[in-house]
């Protein structure tokens, strides 16, 4: 990859076109993804709505799902709707700041991974991919570095958006009209609004299907 990358930066000022060539398919998955990283951050927006919570109760404790990458994660109990959790980037007078971590959630949540599929946080290991998004809908794949499960406190939080969604979060990223910021689910409260990716309805191995399934 350096040579490629030293060929690329000689050339850039040129008119000249550089190809790459590669012999086997994660050779091409290499640079691939180098081109793609770029066309996506302005032509592959997600689109991202606000939901209201309606309701935060603590329910105990559970096993929590902490996944180290870089950037949000779309998380949520229900695979319709799922709820941008941010990374823990934010300075803590208990903790110093792991930007590469999320603090997803419940084992049972879903996570949103490439191909518009979703996958349990349960089923995240080292080396899948999973979908990072910001609060602007810019999204990209990135390779879970990490996955680590810890017996923690859970809160269930409400929020509504034409349907009614239940899910046990961390980080949540807010939105008040333009202005956006981030703040912990424990100081969440009933009227502040968080931002939700609306997908399709029906899922069968985290494949979209046209089928009735009532979750709730």
């Amino acid at each position: 990859v350096i040579p490629a990358e030293n060929i690329v930066a000689a050339f850039q000022d040129t008119q000249k076109t550089e190809f790459a060539i590669s012999k086997t398919p994660s050779e091409a998955q290499i640079f691939f993804e180098g081109y793609v990283d770029r066309r996506n951050e302005v032509g592959n927006l997600l689109s991202l709505n606000t939901a209201t919570v309606t309701r935060v109760q603590v329910v105990g404790m559970g096993d929590r799902v902490c996944v180290d990458l870089c950037t949000g994660l779309l998380v949520g109990s229900f695979a319709r709707g799922l709820f941008l959790v941010h990374s823990e980037c934010l300075e803590s007078n208990y903790i110093a700041s792991r930007p590469f971590r999320v603090k997803a959630g419940p084992i049972h949540a879903y996570v949103a991974v490439p191909g518009g599929r979703t996958s349990y946080l349960s089923e995240l290991q080292t080396g899948k991919e999973v979908l990072v998004v910001d609060q602007c809908g810019r999204q990209r794949t990135e390779i879970v570095g990490q996955v680590k499960i810890e017996k923690r406190p859970l809160i269930l939080v409400e929020a509504k958006f034409i349907l009614s969604q239940r899910f046990f979060v961390h980080w949540w990223l807010t939105g008040n009209g333009s202005m956006k910021m981030v703040i912990p689910v424990t100081s969440l409260e009933v009227g502040d609004e968080v931002m939700l990716r609306v997908q399709g309805e029906a899922r069968h191995t985290g494949i979209e299907i046209q089928e009735f399934v009532l979750e709730k």
